[in-house]
């Protein structure tokens, strides 16, 4: 396979060049298992680790590879490599580490257009698809609503959902689909562009993983069904995985997020939220908070209905979640300067009279 096929690009080649990587082989990332990862070159694929260098100047989870990446690589065995340097990152798809306050987890990189799948049957729900677009519209990856499982519901109940989402989010392409009848599934596969990297964003089961098999015409990932007794759905696809479909684009697909935290890239919520934060330039005051204040053009919009009320109260709780992130960054910030400087001065001995 040619790195071509992978995605690389010329920009790619120039920084390897410029670097001085041309004694190291380049590759991509597609997959990642606690540390451990498979990377994909024009020779074939190998497991792979990175070297001690790069892992003791890491500063956090997100300065190790991520599935997507591409690495330039030494290989010392058969099917074994180490990954030497991290080739700067196009685009970076990220939330909050689950359960690691004022952390980030890389979803994937190197990403080109992001899928958005909903299951039309359970899982709708328009906060979750606006949460999603501002995780897309920071990375500056362009998001396309993929709406499955629509065999399950009849066509005006559908329509209704289609006319409910494009009435609160504009310019963003909705696609029906289901992978039961293959309803839209060519139509999809079609406008899937060769050598560009797609991702695929949603709960567990909505389909994603029955979609891999569909888009690339064999059983690549295992899928399930939704849980009886609580009606949600199972983490089947247990790792991200890189795929390169037969109609040459690249697609990675996800395990099912329950929980998608706002970091503090503001501008996804600046995007996504377009109407509203034009609006705000309007407000009496410059620091308005879009909440109690007289003389609020948010406010006034919301009541006269100009501004979906759904929407707006959304907008605040992705904004104050955000900020809260902000302040967990700045509070972890402090301490680790504030540990440098008793490190700092113990290294000086100005601790030593203690001992």
């Amino acid at each position: 396979m040619k790195l071509e096929e992978l995605g690389y690009s010329a920009e790619l080649e120039n920084f390897r060049k410029g670097a001085g990587l041309e004694d190291l082989d380049t590759g991509r990332v597609i997959s990642e298992h606690k540390e451990r990862y498979i990377v994909r070159t024009s020779n074939g694929e190998y497991e792979a680790e990175i070297i001690g260098n790069l892992r003791y100047a890491a500063h956090s989870r997100a300065d190790f590879p991520a599935v997507g990446d591409w690495v330039a690589i030494s290989v010392y065995d058969e099917g074994k490599a180490l990954i030497h340097r991290i080739f700067p990152r196009k685009t970076i798809i990220e939330r909050q580490a689950v359960g690691k306050q004022g952390e980030k987890q890389i979803i994937a990189t190197n990403i080109d257009y992001a899928f958005l799948v909903q299951a039309v049957d359970r899982d709708f729900n328009i906060n979750r698809i606006e949460r999603y677009l501002s995780i897309c519209n920071a990375a500056n990856v362009s998001p396309i609503i993929l709406l499955n499982k629509t065999d399950l519901i009849e066509a005006e109940k559908l329509s209704e959902i289609i006319q409910k989402i494009t009435a609160r989010i504009k310019g963003i392409q909705v696609l029906a689909i289901s992978n039961a009848t293959g309803k839209g599934i060519n139509e999809l596969s079609e406008q899937m562009k060769k050598g560009k990297t797609y991702c695929l964003l949603g709960s567990s089961g909505v389909g994603k993983s029955t979609l891999v098999n569909n888009l690339s015409g064999r059983e690549i990932m295992q899928t399930n069904t939704i849980s009886q007794s609580t009606h949600k759905g199972r983490h089947v696809t247990s790792h991200r995985e890189l795929i390169v479909l037969q109609n040459g684009s690249i697609l990675i697909d996800n395990p099912g997020m329950r929980e998608v935290g706002i970091t503090e890239a503001s501008d996804g919520l600046e995007i996504t939220f377009e109407d509203i934060i034009e609006l705000s330039k309007s407000c009496k005051y410059s620091d308005c908070t879009h909440t109690v204040e007289a003389g609020c053009a948010v406010i006034e919009a919301v009541e006269n209905g100009t501004i979906d009320r759904a929407s707006y109260e959304n907008y605040l709780k992705l904004q104050r979640e955000q900020e809260y992130f902000e302040s967990t960054i700045e509070e972890k910030r402090k301490k680790d300067k504030d540990l440098g400087k008793i490190i700092k001065n113990y290294k000086k001995g100005h601790y030593k009279d203690r001992y």
